[in-house]
């Protein structure tokens, strides 16, 4: 009878704490800091961020490299005769930051890659108005894709969306939300929301 209710009490404690060690994290980890991304031109990619799309420019550092020895393949993972010309630090409304890197190299792919392909990406900005940000976008001689699409179900129900392209094919998104998302109705749980 004790060692049943021994067992019992063993496994009542190990069910309970499995939803907390399925949110296990990183110790201290707080948030995303910066997203990285690599550009062809870096007067063109600056130019764009800060003056069309609103971003805010803080710093750039290097050159870094070339190096003698594997540093750049070792704590990078890029060809040891890679060259970092520069990077440039913007932040972009109520958002993380942005660390624009210009890059030369003897292997470099020169073609952006699809949402479609593995490591496909695409940054997305928050807009109040979604027509007038298409408008504003198009005045600025920038390729939008389609027209603006509405969700009407799913846990993104009430979002809308564009995709647009930066000058060199960085593929990015608008996206707005007045009233909320569809999940929002059904959990107290909060995604991260640049309105807040």
């Amino acid at each position: 009878m004790m060692r049943t209710n021994s067992f019992k009490k063993l496994a009542i404690f190990v069910l309970s704490t499995l939803p907390f060690l399925s949110q296990a994290a990183m110790p201290g980890m707080k948030g995303p800091q910066h997203f990285g991304f690599t550009v062809p031109d870096m007067e063109e990619a600056v130019s764009f961020y800060e003056e069309v799309i609103g971003c805010e420019g803080f710093f750039s550092i290097g050159p870094f490299g070339p190096f003698e020895d594997d540093w750049m393949t070792t704590n990078l993972n890029v060809n040891k005769e890679a060259v970092i010309k520069s990077a440039y630090m913007v932040r972009c409304g109520n958002g993380t930051n942005f660390e624009i890197f210009e890059y030369t190299s003897p292997d470099q792919n020169t073609t952006y890659v699809k949402n479609s392909d593995y490591g496909g990406n695409h940054i997305a900005f928050y807009v109040e108005d979604i027509d007038d940000a298409v408008a504003y976008l198009k005045k600025h001689g920038v390729q939008v894709l389609g027209e603006p699409k509405t969700f009407t179900d799913t846990g993104m129900e009430g979002l809308s969306w564009v995709y647009f392209l930066a000058p060199w094919g960085q593929q990015l998104e608008i996206l707005s939300y007045p009233n909320g998302q569809g999940y929002e109705r059904e959990t107290e749980r909060r995604l991260w929301d640049p309105r807040d």
